[in-house]
């Protein structure tokens, strides 16, 4: 999670939009950054055919990543924050994770195996975050991908293969395997995404014992 303990970072690009829409209601807000990540899922999936997509495609994602963020915003300010709000905002986060990742993950790019690794490794590393509140236990952000960090991460990387593509370097050679840079992005996920889930595993399993410790 190195960027979502950031996010108060950005609130000088939140708040004077959330002020604008503050008799909208947040769940619309929300529905809008699901779309839009469903989109940015099908734009990456077509983008090995047409390059000119990656681009279009990493505009989908920080723009359904900004929106995501802008429903809460707009829903403190207009005094509308509740638990159902809460939990609407966590069930369409994981679905435009698997919209967004998964575009990528069965698309051309990369091998199909690693795709299905990387949506395990970040579906889990939300659930552990979740499940560890629902135990009682504090509520989990540990680790080093958190949601802010695969918004940032697959709009930069569809970034990065569009213009190895235009130098002439759309692979990295190794040895006779050819990795393209959206394969590195999911590999990336797909390890870093299960370590998170484990770390955080284990650090709930310690915070349960604390109690039983001090007693």
């Amino acid at each position: 999670m190195v960027l979502d303990s950031k996010r108060s970072a950005v609130d000088f690009a939140l708040t004077p939009v959330a002020k604008k829409l503050i008799n909208v209601n947040p769940n619309m807000i929300s529905w809008a950054g699901l779309i839009l990540a469903l989109v940015s899922g099908i734009i990456l999936y077509f983008s090995f055919e047409c390059h000119w997509l990656l681009l279009l495609g990493a505009l989908m994602v920080i723009v359904s990543g900004y929106f995501d963020a802008l429903d809460g915003k707009v829903a403190k300010l207009a005094g509308k924050a509740s638990k159902k709000g809460d939990y609407l905002d966590h069930v369409f986060d994981r679905y435009a994770d698997v919209f967004m990742i998964g575009g990528v993950a069965v698309s051309a790019w990369c091998n199909p195996y690693l795709g299905m690794l990387a949506l395990v490794g970040v579906l889990l590393t939300s659930y552990m975050g979740t499940q560890a509140q629902a135990i009682g236990a504090p509520r989990l952000y540990a680790g080093l991908l958190g949601r802010a960090d695969r918004v940032v991460l697959s709009t930069l990387f569809p970034l990065i293969q569009f213009v190895a593509i235009l130098v002439g370097y759309p692979y990295i050679e190794i040895g006779d395997i050819s990795i393209s840079w959206m394969e590195i992005m999911i590999i990336y996920f797909a390890i870093v995404g299960n370590a998170t889930a484990i770390q955080r595993a284990i650090i709930t399993w310690k915070n349960l014992n604390k109690p039983e410790q001090e007693e």
